[in-house]
């Protein structure tokens, strides 16, 4: 661009006040208020002059029409929350990235409810005084595990935090080598406990651990022992381990507590669904255990949240450590978390009423009718870019829970008709652009999109036209 082209484009530049005045603008300053349009309008502005100046703008760029429709488009992506609502067609039913489990409705009625003004969250509505937040939950949480005592914090790694730096401050806790775990996001148990406050004595080797290493480990600084649950993975081979109600024995002959940390943790067998089986919370407390600590947002389906259960006395030592209330949950998850756990008490209708044991136990016929049914539209929507099979899959739990046991599912796997890995690529960001995003998994050349997860076929289908926008290359 020549300097004489350059000033021309920077003399047809229009003035802010002549923009507001542009056809469309009322309505955009209805929508997003007017000191919104005027910002989104002035860094229009900005960044053509910017381009102006590195001599890059085409001469339409610069008219009144196109900073507005720009400006608009720009209000939009800003308006749009950056927590959206996705479909999860990885294969992992309890993606940790992707907000883990589905709340039943009754969660959401119930979040909903409380968050639309005041509510009795520490209020006693029968004596009329100051209450317990953890009365919410904790009635049913020892109704339904057989526990003493029960409270709840933001999530398993304070609730694990909580019991050690209530109970195990400055003193040593016995722990199994093979179980010093590696949570998400390289949170390690060796890790947590220094942060605790605890003094980790690792015992016996990494797959073999004997009830004579924690009789010798324990001495008279020994605060508890504790068992962690190995839900990430899996040791197989030549192996040994403690079980819980032999370690209780340990345990108690010396006065100390058992501490279990069941990690994602489970109400229920899920065995009665078909499903592997997972260490329940009322085993553990039934096999000795004094207290457990589980997940709230894992295999029991509901929030965020951590969850201790087992010995009253316990139970209240930690609830008056001041590091309770630095963990609390807020009202709505304690909301949704008790509505979730009611769901419980009608195990003969769980299946149906919760939503990640629906998506757990859904049968592979009906992922075959359901990938008969959208794969064909997709393919239509991708306009030949890729080929869409309906394919055998295996999906997961997620979250640490059952990591080698598979769930046989179904997928639809697209293969980009030109083979190329780019136009792969494309595909995948073109399904996450749309007005709910698509997430699936690439494996061997294709995107798959695993179909045991997507219980809303409606939506999914009803955004498909335009998927692929004017210019996308095609074999």
């Amino acid at each position: 661009m020549t300097t004489t082209e350059s000033s021309a484009r920077f003399a047809a530049i229009p003035a802010l006040d002549r923009l507001l005045r542009t056809a469309g603008m009322a309505a955009l300053c209805e929508e997003f208020g007017r000191a919104e349009v005027v910002r989104a309008l002035k860094a229009d502005l900005g960044a053509l002059r910017a381009a102006i100046g590195a001599g890059g703008v085409e001469p339409g760029a610069v008219a009144p029409n196109a900073i507005a429709s720009r400006a608009a488009a720009r209000l939009a992506s800003r308006a749009r929350p950056a927590l959206r609502r996705v479909f999860n067609l990885t294969g992992t039913v309890l993606h940790t990235n992707l907000g883990r489990a589905p709340l039943a409705e009754e969660a959401i009625q119930a979040m909903a409810e409380v968050a639309r003004g005041a509510s009795s969250l520490e209020f006693d509505l029968e004596r009329g005084r100051r209450g317990d937040r953890d009365s919410h939950v904790e009635r049913l949480v020892t109704e339904l595990s057989g526990a003493e005592a029960a409270c709840v914090v933001n999530n398993n790694a304070a609730a694990v935090t909580l019991v050690l730096n209530t109970l195990a401050n400055r003193r040593q806790v016995a722990v199994s080598r093979g179980e010093l775990v590696e949570i998400g996001g390289a949170f390690r148990m060796p890790d947590i406990m220094a942060r605790a406050g605890a003094r980790l004595v690792e015992i016996g080797t990494t797959n073999r651990t004997h009830a004579r290493d924690y009789a010798a480990a324990i001495g008279p600084a020994t605060a508890m022992v504790m068992k962690v649950h190995c839900s990430n993975y899996r040791i197989e081979g030549f192996t040994a381990s403690v079980a819980e109600a032999e370690l209780a024995a340990i345990a108690h002959e010396r006065g100390l507590p058992l501490f279990v940390d069941l990690g994602s943790g489970s109400l229920l067998d899920l065995a009665r669904w078909g499903l592997p089986s997972e260490p329940t919370v009322g085993a553990a407390l039934a096999a000795g255990a004094d207290l457990v600590s589980f997940s709230g947002d894992k295999l029991l389906g509901g929030p965020q949240a951590g969850l201790i259960a087992g010995r009253a006395d316990l139970i209240r030592r930690i609830k008056k450590n001041p590091l309770k209330r630095a963990l609390r949950p807020g009202k709505m998850t304690i909301a949704a978390l008790a509505a979730t756990l009611a769901l419980y008490r009608d195990p003969d209708r769980l299946a149906g009423r919760l939503p990640v044991l629906r998506l757990l136990t859904r049968p592979a016929g009906e992922l075959e009718a359901l990938g008969r049914l959208v794969g064909p539209a997709l393919e239509a929507a991708l306009a030949g870019a890729a080929k869409v099979e309906l394919v055998a899959s295996t999906a997961e739990i997620g979250s640490g829970a059952l990591p080698v046991e598979p769930i046989d599912s179904r997928a639809l796997r697209l293969v980009p008709a030109s083979g190329r890995g780019s136009d792969l690529t494309r595909i995948a960001a073109r399904l996450r652009g749309l007005p709910v995003p698509v997430i699936g998994y690439a494996r061997n050349g294709a995107l798959w999109l695993d179909l045991r997860t997507l219980d809303d076929e409606a939506t999914f289908l009803g955004q498909l036209d335009g998927l692929l926008p004017e210019g996308t290359a095609e074999p």
